[in-house]
């Protein structure tokens, strides 16, 4: 009987992992943790002892791993030796351009089909199922890979040929840390101008400066439900992962020789954050940095 393997099961492959299994998949699962394969298994995921053993004979194998370094050696000592020929490779990773379009190019020579396709929709997206896949890949594997990614997906996109999913990802956050910058200064000139929060929000989110960053996740308790500013900033996208996808798209800046100030500006921002140990809590927590109000995160 086929097989999906799952190989990196944290905070948003647990979740990914789950809902495949959900919908009737059967799910062999890895992580480097016990402790993320023991949920994996309390989901219904089949447990494995490592990445080459839920690879073995899979026809679909989908990673989610941490950097580019962890995604060439899964892929070359893992993934290549063990999955049915022919199987198809979804990469959901947040990783460099050049590591996806070489591990697709390996992936293309050895007769498998392959796509970068990193995500976005946080935590929350993953554990509902509703998460946005930005999709590098052949165009004639589109259908296969968007049928796969089903169970977890609210949307799939094809970005381009491999690789274009990573890029895409990298811009979208680059945007998305600036963006929450705007917010965030806008915020506390307001509130240091004596203007009401409430009023500030309503008038704004129906204006020119509505943004995401603010309607849908805005850093202020109380104005938006779902948003982390009323957990204390935990959950959601956490500033270590903002930042590590700064740092990409700085890389990649270099590389292509592109002009991006404002980006490099929001690294250092989020990298100071950081420095200061908050990297696990939620990025739009850089608010109280901004504010001089580190005392107030817990």
């Amino acid at each position: 009987m086929s097989h999906t393997a799952f190989i990196g099961l944290g905070h948003m492959g647990g979740g990914m992992a789950a809902n495949l299994v959900k919908a009737g998949v059967e799910v062999r699962a890895f992580d480097l943790s016990t402790l993320a394969v023991e949920r994996a298994a309390a989901a219904g995921c089949a447990r494995t002892v490592s990445a080459a053993e839920a690879a073995r004979d899979a026809e679909v194998v989908i990673t989610m791993l941490p950097a580019g370094a962890h995604v060439r050696s899964v892929y070359a000592e893992a993934v290549f030796p063990n999955a049915a020929k022919g199987a198809l490779l979804i990469d959901c990773s947040t990783i460099d351009v050049e590591t996806a379009r070489a591990v697709a190019a390996q992936a293309r020579e050895l007769g498998f089909r392959f796509a970068d396709a990193p995500v976005s929709g946080g935590t929350a997206g993953a554990d509902a199922g509703t998460l946005t896949f930005m999709v590098g890949c052949d165009e004639a594997n589109l259908p296969a890979i968007a049928y796969e990614l089903a169970p977890m997906a609210k949307t799939v996109i094809r970005a381009g040929d491999p690789g274009a999913g990573q890029a895409v990802k990298i811009c979208n956050n680059m945007l998305l840390g600036i963006s929450m910058l705007g917010v965030c200064e806008a915020l506390n000139l307001a509130e240091a101008l004596g203007l009401d929060a409430q009023a500030f929000f309503e008038i704004a989110s129906k204006s020119s400066g509505q943004c995401w960053s603010l309607t849908s996740y805005c850093p202020v308790p109380g104005l938006v439900a779902a948003a982390p500013s009323n957990r204390d900033f935990e959950g959601g996208f956490s500033t270590a992962m903002m930042l590590k996808d700064l740092k990409l798209a700085q890389g990649a800046a270099a590389a292509a020789g592109a002009s991006t100030p404002l980006g490099a500006s929001a690294e250092a921002l989020y990298a100071l954050f950081e420095r200061q140990g908050y990297g696990d809590k939620d990025f739009s927590a850089v608010i109280k940095l901004l504010a001089g109000r580190l005392d107030d995160l817990s």
